[in-house]
């Protein structure tokens, strides 16, 4: 399946024209978008829009199964990846409204032996400041992700890792936390993590068609399959074991579901109100428990995003504005049109651009040889430019490489994400930098190697 990006310059819009709208004709023009670019296959999953606690938009574009043809809908499920985290954060809170644990307790008085265990609260855990290495950026990840594994067995490959930091120091997103998270509940509850979730949370919201993974290759009705993609198309996503990312990343749901959990949170049907403020209030970095929690253009936002093998997904609520955005993804690495943020700026009333036609040119490869090279973005943050059989590729520190596509000689574009690179010559026609044009921003990057 070729990508073909289609230019869309009448819907960019301003300012005075979004706030002008009402939101029926926001919603009217969201859909638009979302199904313009589905045809053109650079969008597909499901997208709710709530605001004041109605349903705006609810609807599936795609398909959550390309060899059958079966479409995306509402009740589509999808893995939520780490946006699992919040809600193992909130069976973190019942048990300690139920006084069974406190979140200042020590990780030694559930795993007894654990090295510096002393040192890490629950707390810790919960908002990643507890230092503890993330495993999913262990050299063993790859050869362990399609194996069924233990809670136990899981902690094992981190458990004598030197920390990376003293705990609470700062922040560090560790998966490992929400694994030890998980334990902890199965530990206190006497229940599998699904279990207590399920009787604790799920079904006391009537959220149906949520659940987490239990055993290898579970049949959920309504799943949607993963995919990635290439230059040559999609294909399905490489297989990992449900059971690696548990309370980290283990759950599925829909955006009808996710929807009835953000109403939830404005009542007290799970919580107490100062309790979901505690998880909402932030430590380090902007992060509270499960949530991530800043300021939108002076709009409060609470929000987590996640991805795993074949989805990635993102819970946006603007509690101000009574508003939530829900938007699950079957294509993991589909980036290309920035759907979380065009819908976030049309909502409340921002411009945006949407992506714009571009085309490669023919150039000389030979041209290639001159741009290779490390341009600093930032002090440890570097973009490298290589060349491989006469394409030329981008590949930014601890992120996968990119091939770029030339529209002139020293300007070339990214067609998986909405990025351009611009390299800049001395008068000797040696190249000395690039700018990078992402997200209305200009960063420059000297060329250090």
């Amino acid at each position: 399946m070729k990508k073909t990006i289609v230019l869309f310059t009448a819907l960019v819009l301003s300012a005075l024209n979004i706030n002008a709208q009402s939101d029926e004709m926001k919603i009217k023009k969201l859909d638009s978008i979302l199904t313009a670019f589905t045809n053109k296959h650079m969008f597909n999953g499901s997208v709710l829009v709530g605001k004041k606690g109605k349903v705006l938009l609810g609807k599936g574009y795609g398909n959550a199964n390309f060899s059958y043809n079966i479409p995306n809908t509402g009740e589509t499920k999808f893995k939520l990846a780490s946006v699992s985290k919040q809600f193992t954060a909130t069976a973190i809170m019942i048990l300690a409204e139920q006084g069974k644990l406190s979140i200042e307790d020590k990780l030694t008085k559930y795993i007894t032996d654990y090295p510096n265990g002393d040192k890490i609260t629950i707390h810790h855990l919960l908002s990643h400041t507890s230092g503890i290495t993330n495993f999913t950026a262990l050299p063993v990840y790859d050869s362990i992700r399609t194996k069924p594994h233990t809670l136990d067995q899981l902690i094992a490959y981190f458990k004598n890792k030197p920390l990376d930091f003293e705990p609470g120091a700062k922040f560090n997103y560790s998966n490992s936390g929400y694994l030890l998270l998980s334990y902890i509940i199965e530990k206190v509850s006497g229940q599998t993590i699904a279990g207590y979730m399920t009787n604790n949370i799920f079904e006391p919201l009537g959220m149906k068609n949520t659940g987490v993974f239990e055993g290898n290759n579970p049949v959920i009705k309504n799943l949607a399959l993963g995919y990635t993609e290439n230059e040559a198309g999609i294909e399905n996503a490489p297989h990992i074991d449900m059971s690696i990312p548990s309370g980290a990343g283990a759950l599925y749901s829909t955006v009808e579901d996710l929807f009835i959990w953000d109403q939830a949170l404005y009542t007290d049907k799970l919580l107490k109100k100062e309790t979901l403020q505690k998880m909402f209030t932030v430590n380090k970095d902007n992060y509270g428990y499960g949530w991530m929690h800043e300021k939108y253009r002076n709009h409060d936002w609470i929000f987590h995003s996640g991805g795993i093998e074949g989805f990635a997904t993102n819970i946006s609520r603007f509690p101000d504005d009574s508003l939530v955005i829900i938007i699950l993804k079957n294509i993991d690495n589909q980036m290309f049109l920035p759907v979380t943020q065009i819908t976030r700026n049309e909502m409340l009333g921002f411009p945006y651009e949407l992506p714009v036609e571009r085309k490669v040119a023919t150039v000389d490869p030979k041209i290639y040889d001159k741009l290779c090279g490390d341009y600093e973005l930032e002090p440890g943050f570097v973009l490298s430019i290589t060349k491989e059989n006469n394409r030329i590729f981008s590949q930014a520190t601890d992120q996968p490489k990119l091939e770029i596509f030339p529209e002139s000689e020293y300007f070339y574009f990214l067609k998986k994400i909405n990025a351009q690179l611009e390299f800049t010559k001395d008068k000797k026609g040696a190249i000395t930098s690039l700018t990078l044009l992402q997200g209305g921003r200009k960063m420059p990057a000297k060329k250090i190697k």
